[in-house]
């Protein structure tokens, strides 16, 4: 059931399913090539991040809250009430909590969308990730991206506005092509955060991959 509750109300941060399927290969022109660079750059240079979210899911269903992104490896979403839900993760795991039924589980964070954006090292390059498209309109780039080895199971897009590059938005569609939208706002850049924000509510015994 709770499992069940994460997909339904946290796809976003999820893991895509790890089945293999071929990864459809796209034709990028030099300047897709120099926005992915530039775009990976963008990322690897993101240490820290807070914003206020709001997350539109498949459903209907719209929350929001505050996030806290501190790369790598780091990330707190913590829902405003009524929403029971808390997210954090840290130590490579994915930690979901829901108060109102006092249950906790954990995924790892290599599993998930927020594990490409969290990696301690963004690489577009097509190894782990591969981008299936690249669009541009006024003042806005959206990336989508796969697994490379499970790319029909799932699908990342990362919307920047641009010029200057930033994040604003992602987009996660899951296996059962359900849609769930996260819109940053009052984005802070920079800074450090209380190490206590990632603490986890049942600490892992160990890393998960």
């Amino acid at each position: 059931m709770l499992r069940r509750r994460i997909l339904q109300l946290s796809a976003a941060l999820l893991p895509f399913s790890l089945t293999a399927r071929a990864t459809t290969s796209i034709v990028l022109s030099a300047q897709d090539q120099a926005d992915i660079v530039r775009i990976q750059d963008y990322l690897n240079g993101l240490k820290t991040l807070k914003a206020h979210f709001l997350q539109v899911a498949g459903d209907g269903g719209v929350s929001q809250g505050t996030a806290w992104l501190q790369r790598p490896g780091r990330m707190r979403f913590q829902y405003d009430p009524p929403s029971p839900f808390l997210l954090i993760a840290a130590y490579g795991v994915l930690t979901f909590h829901d108060s109102a039924l006092q249950q906790t589980t954990n995924i790892g964070l290599g599993r998930t969308p927020l594990g490409i954006l969290l990696a301690k090292h963004v690489e577009l390059s097509g190894h782990g990730v591969t981008v299936t498209s690249i669009q541009h309109v006024p003042g806005q780039i959206q990336l989508t991206l796969v697994r490379t080895n499970s790319p029909g199971d799932g699908s990342l897009t990362l919307i920047f506005s641009d010029p200057p590059l930033s994040l604003r938005q992602w987009t996660v569609v899951d296996a059962q092509r359900r849609e769930t939208h996260v819109t940053l706002y009052n984005i802070q850049l920079g800074g450090s955060f209380d190490p206590q924000l990632f603490e986890q509510i049942s600490p892992p015994a160990a890393k998960q991959g």
